[in-house]
C-alpha cells in the first residue's frame, strides 16, 4: 500500500471482546498492525503477544499513561518489549490535571523529553498523541500543542490525530505542514458535522467531513510511514474497520 502501512487502534473495538477474533478479522481485511491501549495488554502481555503473533499482525505502538513514563518507566518499557513494539505513545492529560498556562504545557513536554531520554537506551521511542484541547488557545493566544512539542524536543515524535485537530478548530493542512518533521504516525480519524449524535459524531474514514484527498499529498512531506484508523465509539467496529481500510486503499493507491 504505497509507502504506508495501516494500523487499527484497538480502543475502537474495546466494547466488543474478546480480542483474538478481532485480530484475525483485522488481518483478513488487510491491516498490517494494531495500536494498543493499556487495557488491551496490561493484564496479560504475554497472552496478548501470542494472540498477536498467531494472527500475523504486529504491534505498531502502544498508548500508555503519561505519568507512567517518568514514575515507573521500567514497567512500561518491559511491557513494550513483551508486546513487541518500539513506540510508546502517551495520549492524554486528564481534564482535572490541565492548567491553561504555557508553563503547564511546557511541563508536559519536559516530562515527555525525560521519558524519551530514558527510553532511548532501551531501543524505544516516545510520541505524543493529540486531542482537541491542545488547540484551545490560552489567554496569550498561544497554543498548548506548540508549547508541549517545543519543550519535548526533537527526540519526541508526534502521532497527529486529524479528527481531533478538526474538532479543536485547527486546520489539519496547516498542522501537517507545521510539524512535518515531527509527525511519524497519522491517525485518519474522521468526524461528522458538528451536532451529530450518532456514534458521538465520529465516522469511518472517508464517511465524514474531512477532505482526505486534499490532505493526502501533504503526508509525503512528513516522516510518517504509518496510517492509523481509530473511532472512539462505533456502533459496529467491523464496519468501521472495513470501510476505513477500503477507503484508505483508494486514497493512497
Amino acid at each position: 500500500m504505497s509507502r504506508y502501512s495501516v494500523s487499527f487502534q484497538l480502543y475502537s473495538s474495546r466494547l466488543f471482546p474478546p480480542v483474538p477474533p478481532q485480530l484475525n478479522y483485522l488481518k483478513s481485511v488487510g491491516y498490517d498492525s494494531v495500536e494498543l491501549w493499556p487495557q488491551t495488554y496490561e493484564s496479560d502481555p504475554a497472552g496478548f503477544r501470542r494472540a498477536l503473533d498467531d494472527s500475523g499482525l504486529t504491534c505498531s505502538g502502544m498508548h500508555m499513561p503519561l505519568a507512567g513514563l517518568v514514575s515507573e518507566p521500567r514497567r512500561w518499557f518491559d511491557l513494550a518489549h513483551m508486546v513487541g513494539t518500539d513506540t510508546l505513545i502517551p495520549p492524554y492529560v486528564p481534564q482535572a490535571e490541565r492548567r491553561p498556562t504555557a508553563d503547564f504545557w511546557r511541563s508536559v513536554g519536559e516530562r515527555l523529553r525525560t521519558g524519551a531520554e530514558l527510553a532511548r537506551p532501551e531501543g524505544l521511542k516516545v510520541a505524543w498523541h493529540n486531542h482537541d484541547f491542545e488547540y484551545v488557545r490560552l489567554e496569550d493566544s498561544s497554543r498548548p500543542i506548540d508549547h508541549l512539542l517545543d519543550a519535548a524536543g526533537a527526540n519526541v515524535d508526534f502521532e497527529i490525530d486529524i479528527g481531533w485537530v478538526v474538532r479543536g478548530w485547527a486546520d489539519p493542512a496547516t498542522e501537517l505542514r507545521r510539524y512535518a518533521d515531527r509527525i511519524t504516525m497519522i491517525q485518519l480519524k474522521d468526524t461528522a458535522t458538528a451536532g451529530t449524535e450518532l456514534d458521538e459524531g465520529w465516522t469511518p474514514t472517508g464517511d465524514g467531513i474531512i477532505d482526505w484527498p486534499s490532505l493526502y499529498p501533504l503526508f509525503d512531506a512528513t516522516r510518517a510511514k504509518l496510517l492509523v484508523v481509530e473511532h472512539d465509539n462505533p456502533t459496529d467496529w467491523k464496519v468501521l474497520a472495513k470501510r476505513s481500510i477500503d477507503y484508505i486503499r483508494l486514497l493512497v493507491g
